[in-house]
């Protein structure tokens, strides 16, 4: 019964006697000077940053049950156990303009217990907007977040992650746009009835035909499309019927590191057609080989100690504590997430890049990026690349800008054109 379990970890440990070295050696990396970091901070001042995913409302959920009451965001978060990556003093000094706060739920949570609990992570982040209104502003369009930034404001925009809360349901679709979401991740870490993710086995193939519906539904609505977590066919299916710009609101570049969740250059170069915009991760695993590696033998010896311990989970978390003891977790650095954005530049074009730190939704950060207070040192080291204030203007937010208000667009176009969809997935899909 464990035998499997047994066999992969043996043959991750094999290989360990080779890798370890590898696995520690961290990618060399020097600060910027800070005359550039102050540079980039003064082009913040007229360019919103805009950040495609951060998941502090799971935080207050998974932590406090959604009493915001238990910490003050106007506070240094970096003493909590563990500490958060988000608060207001260090988004003011990250010049955050506008923030996509994540509405995640768990794959786990199925009907309409995801869709509940989707709904109530929404009203998470309205909550803490009516909590902190002299620096948040609930935003809904791109005009807002020209107007929030400008008023010395965070505007605040929804980002779905995860379509199961949307139950295989139109109208549930169109209910969460009308509840406040501007983007919705359409699979998670698990596929939907109607699309593959990128960590799981294909079903669909890429879209159904209720996912394509989908897809059209959302753009009739002028819901951005995000692509983060969805299997190359599925962005390759999606891009051939999305008539609006789509977004990647947290992902960064397969062929710099080898991650399912990243995106293949073949999907980059498609980008300036559609005009959607791959929004660079900072997430650890997804940005040095080296680095997945390392997730890649610590899952695999978790799984050894579970074959060898089953009954013993507290034996395992002790034994799993030694080997990252043994094997040091190797980290990148904010050089690394630059290479990504770089290449991504370099595949899509300047005006298909972005930022998507998915801060608070990582147990581990780069170094020079812990919190959201990173962001002018990340533009820095572009700036010590050689790159022009109006290119780290279309990086930062200007990019974005122009999807969302492309967006807006053409769903003003399509809904003159057609009413909302009656489709169901039993009639498309004949389920």
């Amino acid at each position: 019964m464990h035998r499997k379990p047994v066999l992969i970890g043996a043959f991750l440990l094999s290989l360990l006697p080779i890798v370890p070295s590898a696995l520690r050696a961290a990618t060399p990396w020097t600060p910027p000077d800070p005359a550039l970091v102050e540079r980039a901070r003064k082009l913040l001042d007229a360019t919103p940053l805009i950040d495609g995913h951060n998941d502090l409302p799971w935080e207050y959920r998974k932590r406090f049950d959604r009493r915001l009451g238990e910490i003050d965001l106007a506070k240094d978060q970096t003493k909590l156990d563990p500490p958060l990556h988000t608060d207001l003093p260090r988004l003011r000094k990250g010049g955050v303009g506008a923030q996509f706060w994540s509405v995640y739920v768990p794959v786990e949570l199925e009907g309409g217990a995801a869709t509940r609990a989707v709904f109530e992570q929404m009203d998470v982040v309205r909550r803490l907007v009516e909590r902190y209104p002299n620096d948040l502003e609930l935003a809904f369009s791109a005009a807002d977040v020209a107007r929030i930034h400008k008023a010395g404001k965070i505007a605040s925009l929804i980002g779905m992650e995860g379509g199961h809360a949307i139950d295989s349901s139109l109208p549930m679709l169109r209910a969460f746009y009308a509840a406040g979401a501007r983007y919705m991740t359409i699979t998670h870490t698990k596929n939907t009835p109607w699309a593959d993710s990128a960590t799981d086995a294909p079903k669909s193939h890429g879209l159904s035909k209720f996912g394509e519906e989908v897809i059209r539904e959302m753009n009739r609505l002028g819901m951005l499309v995000d692509l983060s977590h969805v299997s190359p066919d599925t962005m390759r299916d999606t891009l051939g019927v999305a008539v609006a710009p789509v977004i990647f609101s947290h992902s960064s570049a397969r062929a710099v590191c080898d991650h399912p969740r990243n995106v293949p250059d073949d999907v980059l170069a498609l980008l300036p057609k559609n005009g959607g915009v791959a929004m660079v991760t900072f997430v650890p695993s997804f940005l040095t080989e080296v680095r997945r590696q390392w997730g890649a033998a610590i899952d695999g010896e978790e799984k050894r100690l579970q074959g060898l311990h089953p009954e013993d989970p507290d034996r395992v978390k002790r034994d799993l504590e030694t080997w990252k003891g043994q094997h040091p977790e190797p980290e990148p650095s904010v050089g690394d997430i630059a290479d990504h954005i770089e290449h991504v530049k370099k595949i899509a074009g300047i005006d298909h890049v972005g930022i998507g730190s998915d801060f608070d939704g990582i147990t581990s950060t780069p170094i020079g990026a812990r919190g959201v207070d990173a962001f002018p040192v990340l533009l820095a080291e572009l700036l010590r690349r050689g790159w022009s204030d109006a290119e780290i203007k279309k990086l930062a937010g200007e990019n974005l800008l122009r999807v969302l208000s492309e967006a807006e667009t053409v769903a003003k176009r399509l809904q003159k054109e057609r009413p909302a969809s009656e489709a169901t997935i039993e009639n498309l899909d004949n389920r």
